[in-house]
């Protein structure tokens, strides 16, 4: 199915558990993040589950870095602009730095199989804003199958959380287990869902072979602290490389 990308009046344009002290970022699948080239931003992907709480964080690290890093925004949703829609009312960022893609299709199959849509926008805002330090892609809301193409981003992050109940990270699945960062978001639920969240740490450290995990209550700490250092790092090491 064709993917429509639209500017920010959403206008159509396609036309065509924790890091340990001292660990070094990492890309996808545990390698170094690739360099950037002739100063193109770090490509960074969020995904995760409906609800998990996707956006929120992408606004959490736009408020936090925006002062700075130089940075933009690309949400996916299948039929409307509704993420790209949120993240403008908050004002995280200006509004030409936020563009939507519509993918009218499951939402992996615009960040790992047809990815055009999606480095369309990329390269429009690397052209008008220009030069960039993060591109932040936020996919829409889909299963624990879920994951970028090598070819879209240089790292990524997959959001759960609690509410899905303590077995999900046993679950696996190439978000939870091979994505650079695993956030295990909303832990202010646990007590109120029966989810025990040492069960969680532990399953995670199972099936993630020590890839960083970190829990997170955006409720309760929205500036996303931990998040926001491990991004952070990450645009340092990506740029130096």
């Amino acid at each position: 199915m064709p993917h429509d990308h639209f500017d920010h009046n959403g206008t159509d344009t396609s036309g065509h558990n924790r890091p340990a002290s001292g660990a070094q970022p990492r890309g996808l699948g545990g390698s170094p993040p690739r360099a950037s080239t002739a100063r193109r931003a770090l490509r960074l992907g969020i995904g995760g589950p409906v609800g998990s709480g996707k956006t929120a964080l992408v606004a959490a690290l736009c408020q936090q870095l925006r002062q700075e890093l130089a940075l933009a925004v690309v949400t996916n949703d299948i039929y409307t602009t509704e993420d790209a829609d949120f993240l403008r009312r908050a004002a995280v960022l200006p509004d030409q730095r936020i563009r939507a893609v519509r993918t009218g299709c499951c939402p992996h199959t615009a960040i790992r199989d047809d990815i055009t849509a999606n480095l369309e926008a990329a390269d429009d805002l690397e052209r008008d804003l220009s030069p960039l330090d993060l591109l932040i892609f936020e996919s829409g809301g889909d299963n624990l199958t879920a994951t970028f193409s090598r070819g879209l981003v240089d790292a990524q992050v997959f959001v759960l959380d609690v509410s899905g109940g303590d077995k999900v990270p046993r679950k696996g699945g190439p978000g939870v287990s091979l994505s650079d960062l695993l956030v295990i978001n909303k832990t202010d639920l646990a007590g109120y869902v029966g989810a025990d969240l040492s069960v969680m740490a532990r399953d995670a450290d199972e099936v993630r072979h020590g890839r960083p995990v970190i829990f997170s209550s955006l409720r309760e700490h929205p500036d996303a602290p931990e998040v926001t250092d491990w991004v952070r790092a990450m645009v340092r090491a990506g740029v130096a490389a």
